[in-house]
């Protein structure tokens, strides 16, 4: 009886603390955009200039780029630059993966530009301006894999495809979760579209 009360109480801590990180997580600011079209499976957003810290990789699929490219980032962020400076964290983690190479990317929050950034410690982390684009985005839940995201992006692919829209860009994932949030995960896939409105 009480290895049954042990595992029920670990239990209730368990739902506790996810809820905890999922309250967390909504918190936590995100690149902006606009929706401008909602379809059946995905919507077109605009995507104003934003400021990313990005680093680049020979890496071509999610697994082989994910886990250092964090790290780094991350490095930078928590104090990993010229001003020993934290930087808040934000949502989604950007990542771009091709057969001629990837790269993973930070948005940073809206008060800074590329001049109010402090330096990176990392000569391999690069803060850049993005252009303003427009994208189909398709989302999806769990943890992602190589698997998933390609599966998803052939299926936004499909789409754009059955409704005539022109795809302009390679794919980005898009991960918006810590690794060790178990509920409400939330993924997509961003493709860049010609778009008029």
């Amino acid at each position: 009886m009480k290895i049954f009360y042990f595992f029920l109480a670990l239990g209730i801590v368990f739902i506790v603390f996810q809820s905890f990180r999922t309250i967390s997580a909504t918190k936590i600011e995100t690149q902006k955009y606009r929706v401008v079209k909602v379809e059946d499976g995905f919507e077109i957003r605009f995507y104003p200039q934003a400021t990313f810290a990005t680093i680049y990789s020979s890496g071509t699929n999610y697994k082989q780029v994910a886990s250092g490219g964090f790290r780094k980032l991350a490095g930078y962020i928590f104090g990993g630059n010229e001003q020993n400076k934290s930087i808040s964290m934000t949502a989604p983690v950007r990542m771009e993966m091709s057969e001629k190479g990837s790269s993973m990317s930070f948005v940073m929050p809206e008060k800074y530009d590329e001049s109010s950034l402090p330096k990176p410690k990392d000569a391999s982390v690069q803060i850049k301006k993005s252009q303003e684009m427009y994208a189909a985005v398709i989302t999806f839940g769990g943890y992602a894999n190589d698997e998933k995201i390609q599966n998803y992006t052939n299926k936004l692919i499909a789409m754009l495809s059955q409704k005539g829209i022109k795809v302009i860009g390679g794919y980005n994932f898009l991960g918006y979760n810590a690794p060790f949030q178990f509920l409400s995960r939330k993924n997509e896939i961003s493709i860049p579209v010609e778009w008029k409105e």
